[in-house]
C-alpha cells in the first residue's frame, strides 16, 4: 500500500516552459521510506526505540507535525463497491493474487499511494491502493476488483485477512508494548525520522 501512513514515493519532476534544467538523481528519486515494523520497547523524549519483527532495535524520531493513528478492526462487509483500499497481497499457485491483509481507507485519505507495486509484507508482496469496483462473494472469501490509475487488479481476500481502517490516536498515549508501523525517513547519517505512524491497540496489531 503506498498509504497515508504507507507514505507513497513520487518522483519529482520539473518542467519549466523554454528552459532546461539537469536534475541530480537523488532529485528525480527520493529515497524510498524505511518501512519499520515492531513494537515500542521504550521512549526518549520525541525518539521512539522499536524492537523490530526482524530482531534488532531501532531509533525513530518523530516529527513536530507527526500524525499518529490506530488501527481498528472492520467486518469483512465493510469492503463495499466506491471504497478506496489499501491491500497487500501474495501470488497464488495460479497466478492470481491474494491479500493479506486490507485498509479501508477514511474518505480524507482517499488516493493515497494510489498505484500497484512491490511490497515487503512477505517476500514477493505486493501493495495495491486503489478503488473497489466490485465485490463478489466466492467460496474462499471475496474477490476484489480494482482500479486504479493506469490499471485494473482482481484481488481475492480470504476470510482470515486483517481488515481494517484508521482512527484518530493521540501522540501523547504513545507507549512501550505498542505494535507499530511507520514508513521512515532515513537521513544521510543514518538516523531514521517519521512523519506517519500507525499502531494498534487492543490486541490489534498494524498488519500492512
Amino acid at each position: 500500500m503506498r498509504q497515508w501512513f504507507r507514505s507513497a514515493v513520487v518522483p519529482l519532476g520539473l518542467l519549466l516552459a523554454g528552459m532546461s534544467l539537469s536534475i541530480p538523481s537523488s532529485a528525480e528519486s527520493p529515497a524510498a521510506p524505511i518501512r519499520v515494523r515492531g513494537v515500542i520497547s521504550a521512549i526518549e523524549g520525541n525518539v521512539l526505540v522499536i524492537a523490530t519483527r526482524e530482531g534488532p532495535s531501532v531509533k525513530v524520531a518523530l516529527a513536530d507535525n507527526v500524525r499518529v493513528s490506530a488501527v481498528k478492526a472492520l467486518d469483512m462487509s465493510a469492503i463495499k463497491p466506491g471504497n478506496f483500499i489499501g491491500t497487500a497481497a501474495a501470488p497464488t499457485a495460479d497466478g492470481g493474487l491474494q491479500s493479506l491483509e486490507v485498509v479501508v481507507f477514511p474518505d480524507e485519505m482517499r488516493g493515497t499511494g494510489e498505484g500497484h507495486y512491490d511490497w515487503d509484507l512477505t517476500p514477493g508482496s505486493s501493495m495495491t491502493n486503489a478503488t473497489v469496483d466490485a465485490v463478489v462473494e466466492s467460496a474462499n472469501g471475496r474477490d476484489l476488483q480494482l482500479s486504479y490509475k493506469g490499471g485494473s487488479i482482481k484481488i481475492s481476500v480470504p476470510p482470515n485477512a486483517p481488515i481494517v481502517t484508521f482512527e484518530s490516536f493521540d501522540r501523547k498515549e504513545l507507549k512501550a508494548g505498542l505494535p507499530i508501523y511507520t514508513p521512515a525517513t532515513k537521513a544521510v547519517d543514518g538516523s531514521l525520522s517519521a512523519a506517519r505512524v500507525v499502531v494498534g491497540k487492543d490486541g490489534l496489531k498494524p498488519p500492512m
